[in-house]
């Protein structure tokens, strides 16, 4: 069965779902230079599928492919992912009219056109990706995800690859903390897996429920569990909610993103952040971090650094 998804707005794919491979390899996010594969959960089902995209970055078309499924459900449910993998909900052209009067965001919409925040499909994949990455580079942090997903996740054969869906939050649960101490987590962050995975596998983190609450509430609820604290439930209202009026102001990068294109006498503090990304971006503020973010690697590349 194949699904053509209409865009609206432009869109670069490659510079989109850069994220599953500039830092490693991420296993249950397959991206080449023409496609897309993941193994999509419903219904109890395991079925891979692949998406192509063809066009320019201002008219591109999208076509879902599951092979061999005559389904509608899977076909809806296909669509509701890719559409939030590649970040397709996101007001692209009203943030562009934005950005054209912030003196930092504007040489930014040209070279990054069609970029667009990819969001994470499950709640559990979010805030365990969040968990690796605590403290750590995103090249360590990409290793321990792929090396979990590998062991726990299921393997699922397609088109002469194997894809791996990522695993269940029951399965997660069960590890001991010595196994993902023997697979390099922290004796911590071991611990903060298990952790998300009982509450999401006992329903006390519920991914409808957070979807539905304020942003808060949502906050509130997660800093709740061992391990998670704002600065994670902020990347989950942004990577995962994909609400637009959300920064993540005690991110490390974010800091060196408003010392770079908003430098002050007085280093910011996390409310100075906050309160100057409402002020200036509204509605836009995770679609202008991540451009800000981009733009970060864009003057390490023309200097010969990196980040």
């Amino acid at each position: 069965m194949k699904v053509v998804l209409p865009v609206d707005g432009p869109l670069d794919p490659g510079a989109t779902l850069a994220r599953y491979r500039i830092w490693g390899e991420d296993p249950a996010n397959r991206v080449t230079d023409t496609s897309f594969r993941r193994v999509l959960r419903a219904d109890g089902r395991l079925v891979p599928y692949e998406v192509r995209w063809s066009g320019p970055v201002d008219e591109p078309c999208l076509t879902i492919d599951l092979p061999g499924e005559r389904a509608s459900g899977l076909g809806d449910a296909a669509t509701a992912e890719v559409r939030r993998i590649f970040g397709l909900d996101f007001d692209l052209p009203g943030f562009y009219r934005m950005a054209k009067a912030d003196p930092s965001l504007a040489p930014l919409v040209t070279p990054l056109h069609g970029l667009r925040p990819t969001l994470t499909p499950t709640a559990l994949e979010m805030l365990v990706g969040a968990i690796t990455a605590q403290q750590v580079n995103l090249t360590f942090a990409f290793a321990l995800r792929a090396s979990l997903v590998r062991r726990f996740g299921t393997a699922v054969p397609f088109r002469g690859e194997t894809l791996y869906a990522f695993p269940e939050a029951a399965v997660l649960a069960r590890v001991p903390v010595r196994t993902y101490r023997a697979m390099k987590f922290s004796t911590r962050k071991g611990e903060y897996v298990r952790g998300v995975g009982r509450a999401i596998a006992d329903g006390t983190i519920d991914a409808a429920r957070l979807a539905a609450a304020p942003s808060e509430a949502v906050i509130e609820t997660l800093t709740a569990l061992h391990g998670l604290g704002r600065w994670t439930a902020e990347w989950f209202i942004a990577r995962c909610l994909g609400r637009g009026e959300v920064c993540p102001a005690g991110d490390l990068a974010v800091r060196k993103v408003f010392d770079r294109f908003y430098p002050r006498r007085r280093p910011y503090t996390e409310d100075a952040i906050r309160r100057r990304a409402a002020d200036a971006w509204g509605p836009h503020q995770n679609l202008a971090i991540h451009y800000l973010l981009a733009g970060l690697r864009l003057a390490g590349a023309s200097t010969g650094g990196g980040s």
